[in-house]
């Protein structure tokens, strides 16, 4: 138990003072946005399904999946469907995803909590775009968007 302390004190000390990295914005970092605004485009509801959020993630080899929000008396994010939609075509290895609503700023939406968790334990290194607090169009990594994440303990 007390090696685990010391080794979340190490990871906190680590973390201090540490500046969000921005990446670069592709062009094909762009065309995912287009996408995720065309599955919101083609499938928007806000009345019986509230489908008003759209998503699109892009897979290392360069394939791209498209999702919606599902809601309902438990909904699902539109993150949970895309990675979902990825994973069932035999995807593994993520590289950006991008959540997109028709009234947010620049249409960039950032994942909730419960979608940041999904998506450190599904894929650590993902990208994502979203808005930064001026409303700038920011790419970052996945771990700086949730610090200190729930991570399943290893077998000791």
């Amino acid at each position: 138990m007390l090696r685990r302390l010391e080794l979340r004190w190490l990871n906190a000390e680590k973390r201090k003072g540490k500046i969000m990295d921005f990446l670069a914005l592709t062009q094909a970092d762009y065309d995912l946005i287009q996408e995720a605004l065309a599955v919101l485009a083609e499938h928007f509801d806000p009345g019986v399904y509230h489908h008003t959020v759209g998503c699109a993630v892009r897979c290392k080899n360069g394939n791209i999946y498209r999702g919606i929000n599902c809601d309902g008396i438990h909904g699902s994010c539109a993150e949970y469907i895309t990675i979902g939609n990825a994973i069932c075509a035999g995807e593994r290895e993520f590289d950006t995803i991008v959540a997109v609503h028709e009234h947010a700023p620049n249409k960039l939406y950032a994942p909730c909590g419960n979608c940041r968790q999904m998506l450190i334990e599904y894929c650590p290194d993902i990208h994502v775009i979203l808005n930064d607090d001026e409303g700038n169009i920011r790419k970052v990594c996945i771990r700086d968007l949730l610090p200190f994440a729930w991570k399943q303990a290893p077998d000791f």
